[in-house]
């Protein structure tokens, strides 16, 4: 087994990380995933969530990433994603203005793009919950 992976985080408008990293935690489609050195070969489809990297060194940090791919192969994994924020990134009033927003467009549904809705929601709670 090796001992780290290869991490890369992109966003279209930056790469938001490079390193080598001990374990990242995260949560796809179809649940919460630990991808560990030597993780089997994977692409699966990540929704909005706090992301946990624990670098090489041991040190843990924590991000929002928004919905996106991860590929892992290799111990090089990527994750693609449209929108990743640091903590001091992240808006604490604009997110809890979006999740506002989102709550009521879900409680009158007439009208709107329920799933365009439930996704801007997700986005603001994952952001939400890494402040807290």
């Amino acid at each position: 087994m090796a001992e780290v992976l290869k991490l890369t985080i992109l966003t279209p408008d930056r790469e938001f990380y490079k390193g080598e990293v001990l374990e990242v935690i995260t949560d796809s489609i179809q649940g919460n995933i630990t991808i560990l050195p030597g993780h089997m070969p994977l692409i699966t489809t990540l929704k909005s969530t706090d992301t946990r990297i624990v670098e090489k060194s041991g040190k843990e940090l924590k991000a929002f990433t928004s919905n996106g791919i991860l590929e892992i192969k290799n111990n090089e994994l990527k994750i693609l994603c449209d929108v990743c924020e640091w903590p001091g990134e992240i808006d604490l009033k604009r997110a809890e203005e979006a999740k506002k927003r989102a709550e009521q467009r879900l409680a009158h549904k007439d009208g709107i793009d329920v799933k365009r809705a439930q996704l801007a929601l997700n986005r603001a709670l994952a952001r939400i919950n890494l402040l807290k």
